[in-house]
């Protein structure tokens, strides 16, 4: 398309190739655009509800920074989740139940869509709290000392810059010679947002609606930039889950006649995440924070949209509450206003306090995608718990601890997912929207499990399940014995290999099984890539060496990768090496950093009760085994904490739970046999393991153990009683001579079938010695 004058009245602009003006960013009128479908109609609406963007109701973005700034992390990463497919219109909202989020796990009521003249407000006003200078930011419009309220139009006394709060646009206000305005919703960071309809499209059955949202004033040349960017940028966004972009227009001022820039938009009509938090009840009625595991909810489904945005190389930079809509059960990303290209080091950057990093970041650092991450987290925190003055106060950059938050005291997870999201340092951040959700799975899964006390684990995608299981008791016996630093270590799960491994293919293909003949393999790598040298750890570890295993990765940490995996190896070594303490501290900073992963809570509750600290090993065990009931090691380890302490109720309780599909079922029945009896105080007890001795296919031998110490618990109990009025146990009368006579007959079983001579012997004398004393 040739270039021509743009025909937006007092711009200077044209149209470029792409069919929008290179200074005023509207559409030209001759290029041919496709046209957005239509949603479903509004129960009770005189029209068919376009999805169009539900305005942000708090506190306008600040302008961070107007100087210079450098980018970090300005290489755009395409991340999982973020691929959208081209269409015509927008993506339909479902009007399905709940199940539509968390794949039906949360159980999430659906908003209703909102009826557009419902959205319109009766008397729009900016309250004056909110009312600051566009140019110098000092506060305006404010009541006297008088107590005259402050005027919503006028000049600021410090800098003489003109502001007014009221809407330029009222009902009947036609824009472009198409957007007839019903009025204005909300004044959102860069001005009023105004709800119109489309008389272009639309008859007298179903009409068009569409939002307009305008700039704060045009003297503000922040906020001019801004408008005149995020129509150069947005208007090709696609992604089903970010409010579309269909036009841009200029209307004149009815203050000044300068023309006024609008953006065009669908119209979401829902619910923002902020007024949702502000009305949420509880099942007592009392007004609360969100729960935990919808707010994460959330989270894990509009990441993708920010996934998409950084591999468009754009930074959203003013992710909040507001500016997300649910509407039935979608989630929209509105309020693209603070967008910004990844490369951009000069334009303004836009942010809202209490949401945004710090202004020393912005200066030093610049925003990146870890800053927009930041964001995230901080909207968690605000939705899951009383966050008070975080906006203003000591929280702005900093989150409260444990101590004082009992969510993040019941919620170890959430609290170190929300400490490295917002780590004062930008590189210990997430990295990308995929790591970032993620982690944020894992993290919902274990709340989940905690909030419902029903497992609701999921598959790793960085680690194996674990190699084999440590702790577990005799399979004869059922007792316990404490695990070993190095039986832990080989137990533990293993970092899957990177497929995007430039070596990932020749790794595939060794053959060798032996440590020493795959260290011999590993010289013939076609690169010595981040794999070749992580198995080379592995092989050196599996040899027995140590001292070369942590060589091999210092070494690889001299290159700066960053790779976590080097603590998670440190930690095994600290393990093998019988180091718990060490080993806990890669641990406890490998969990922090992988927040969502079990492995890393498995490794760190194993290292903590190696040094004692049974306490915090118990706590860990407890939710691993709260969560995933494959990870039958932190069952074992949890029973075997409790019954130390003298739990044997509560250590039974977690061995019953292991799955009949798990390898370690029957093992863990028998220690469930072994706690009953060591805890017997009665016959009860020791009936309760005769009943869990006879649902198990043992083997033979086996079985007559464990039957020969119920029933000598059985015989304890009588104490030489005759005729115990009680129901048999075993087959065998509660009285003395029956017991005897059962055990001799067991005793005698077991001879028959022990292998070791040592054995049968031993068993005989034990048959005859239990034997009652009888006339012949």
């Amino acid at each position: 398309m040739n270039s021509s004058p743009c025909t937006q009245p007092g711009c200077s602009g044209s149209y470029g190739p792409e069919g929008y003006c290179d200074v005023c960013g509207s559409r030209n009128p001759q290029a041919v655009a496709p046209q957005p479908t239509s949603a479903p109609p509004v129960s009770g609406a005189p029209v068919s509800a376009q999805q169009v963007s539900a305005p942000p109701t708090s506190a306008p973005p600040s302008t961070v920074s107007s100087g210079p700034v450098t980018a970090a992390g300005s290489q755009a990463t395409q991340t999982s989740g973020s691929r959208a497919t081209r269409a015509t219109g927008t993506q339909p909202f479902s009007s399905t139940s709940r199940s539509r989020f968390g794949g039906g796990m949360t159980d999430i009521p659906p908003v209703p869509i909102r009826d557009p003249n419902e959205a319109v407000l009766d008397n729009p006003q900016v309250p004056e709290h909110k009312r600051n200078c566009s140019k110098c930011h000092k506060p305006v419009g404010r009541t006297g000392p008088d107590g005259k309220p402050g005027r919503t139009q006028g000049f600021c006394p410090h800098c003489r810059n003109r502001f007014s709060f009221v809407p330029s646009l009222v009902q009947g206000d036609m824009v472009a010679g198409r957007y007839e305005i019903l009025g204005a919703m909300a004044h959102g960071g860069l001005g009023w947002i105004y709800l119109a309809r489309d008389k272009n499209i639309g008859d007298d059955v179903a009409e068009r609606w569409v939002v307009l949202k305008g700039l704060i004033d045009s003297s503000d040349p922040d906020a001019i930039d801004s408008a005149i960017a995020e129509r150069r940028f947005l208007a090709a966004l696609d992604h089903p889950n970010i409010v579309q972009i269909y036009d841009f227009v200029r209307h004149p001022d009815p203050r000044t006649n300068e023309p006024l820039s609008y953006i065009v938009m669908e119209y979401v009509p829902g619910k923002s995440l902020r007024d949702l938090r502000k009305e949420y009840v509880d099942e007592t009625g009392v007004h609360s924070p969100l729960p935990l595991s919808q707010v994460l909810t959330y989270l894990v489904e509009i990441l993708p949209a920010l996934g998409y945005l950084h591999g468009q190389g754009l930074l959203f930079c003013d992710f909040k509450p507001d500016n997300v809509i649910h509407v039935e059960s979608w989630l929209k990303l509105i309020d693209l206003g603070a967008v910004r290209r990844l490369d951009d080091d000069e334009s303004a950057v836009f942010g809202t306090p209490g949401y945004a990093v710090s202004d020393d970041e912005i200066i030093n650092h610049g925003p990146s995608i870890s800053s927009d991450l930041y964001t995230v987290a901080r909207s968690a925190a605000v939705l899951s718990f009383e966050f008070g003055n975080f906006s203003r106060g000591e929280f702005r950059n900093k989150l409260p601890g444990p101590q004082t938050q009992p969510l993040l005291a019941r919620f170890e997870s959430y609290r170190r997912f929300l400490e490295r999201a917002t780590d004062p340092e930008p590189s210990r951040r997430f990295a990308t929207a995929a790591e970032m959700r993620e982690q944020l799975i894992g993290v919902r899964q274990e709340v989940l499990s905690l909030e419902r006390a029903y497992p609701h684990g999921n598959s790793s995608v960085l680690f194996t399940p674990e190699q084999r299981h440590f702790g577990v008791p005799d399979a004869r016996t059922g007792e316990f014995t404490a695990p070993r630093g190095p039986d832990i270590a080989t137990a533990l799960p293993y970092p899957f290999v990177d497929s995007d491994d430039p070596s990932a293919g020749f790794l595939a293909t060794l053959s060798a099984t032996d440590p020493m003949d795959i260290l011999y393999e590993l010289q013939n790598a076609p690169e010595n890539s981040a794999e070749v040298r992580l198995r080379r750890v592995r092989a050196n570890i599996a040899y027995g060496n140590l001292k070369a295993a942590g060589m091999n990765l210092d070494q690889y940490a001299e290159t700066g990768t960053g790779d976590w995996r080097i603590t998670w190896w440190r930690g095994v070594i600290g393990l093998l090496s019988d180091n718990p303490a060490e080993a806990r501290g890669h641990f406890d900073a490998l969990y922090s950093h992988l927040p969502g992963e079990i492995a890393p809570m498995l490794a760190l509750a194993a290292a903590c009760e190696l040094s004692g600290d049974t306490t915090a090993a118990l706590g860990l065990y407890s939710r691993i085994w709260q969560t995933d009931r494959r990870y039958v090691s932190a069952a074992f380890g949890q029973s075997r904490l409790l019954a130390r302490d003298g739990h044997a109720d509560p250590a039974i309780h977690v061995l019953d739970a292991v799955p009949d599909s798990s390898s370690q079922y029957t093992t863990a029945k028998v220690a469930t046999i072994a706690l009953r009896l060591a805890s017997a105080a009665g016959p009860d007890f020791v009936r309760d393991a005769a009943q869990r001795l006879t649902g198990l296919d043992l083997p033979e031998h086996h079985h007559h153990l464990l039957r020969a110490r119920i029933l000598l618990a059985c015989l304890r109990h009588v104490n030489g009683a005759q005729g115990v009025p009680s129901p048999p146990i075993l087959e065998h009368p509660l009285e003395e001579k029956a017991l005897r006579f059962g055990l001799e007959e067991t005793y005698r079983r077991l001879a028959r079938t022990s292998s070791a001579r040592d054995d049968r012997i031993r068993f005989i004398d034990e048959a005859n010695k239990i034997r009652p004393w009888t006339m012949v």
